[in-house]
């Protein structure tokens, strides 16, 4: 599953989802909505029927330092949710919070409009005035795992690759060779 989009952030509160509502007037097609809680809650924020509405508004998907419900319906419905946990404990929508401002989510600073971008490996999030930068470096690091990729097809030890023998050796290392013949039991 993957997932790319302009961050719209909601800072929310305990046990309360009612600013994931109102964030959702907020987001346009294509966003990713990156909900954080300003206190450690387990509670299932978001739900096939949020799923709903956001497929039908055409958000990218969600990103939540919080818990999740109805997660075979989600992966039914194919949308892309990263969340810390999942929990069938509902919400209530009782407390204000914020929405498109900074917030902390899986301890990473998000600001309203950076880049979210998340697949099976994970959430990363790109500001908006490094993005060039990030694509030139992430693109030489896939040329490079590219080379390093096609050394290991034909058998190349990254102990030779990566010159590490010497290093290996004066930090300590040392190769025991298991002799069966001598091998001892109690």
């Amino acid at each position: 599953m993957k997932l790319v989009g302009r961050a719209v952030t909601v800072f929310a509160t305990p046990g309360d989802n009612v600013m994931i509502h109102v964030a959702m007037e907020q987001c346009e097609p294509g966003d990713v909505m990156v909900v954080a809680v300003n206190s450690r809650s387990d509670c299932g924020y978001f739900g096939d029927l949020l799923a709903t509405l956001m497929q039908a508004r055409g958000i990218a998907g969600l990103v939540i330092d919080s818990g999740v419900r109805d997660l075979a319906d989600l992966r039914q419905m194919n949308i892309p949710v990263f969340s810390r946990c999942i929990s069938a404990q509902g919400t209530v929508k009782e407390t204000l919070g914020d929405v498109n401002v900074p917030v902390v989510c899986g301890g990473q600073v998000v600001n309203p409009s950076d880049l979210v971008i998340g697949d099976d490996d994970g959430v990363v999030v790109v500001r908006r005035h490094e993005l060039d930068s990030v694509v030139q470096k992430s693109e030489a690091r896939e040329d490079r795992e590219a080379g390093v990729r096609g050394k290991y097809r034909v058998g190349t030890l990254g102990l030779d690759m990566n010159n590490m023998r010497q290093r290996l050796l004066d930090m300590g290392l040392q190769y025991v060779t298991y002799d069966e013949d001598k091998e001892t039991r109690d």
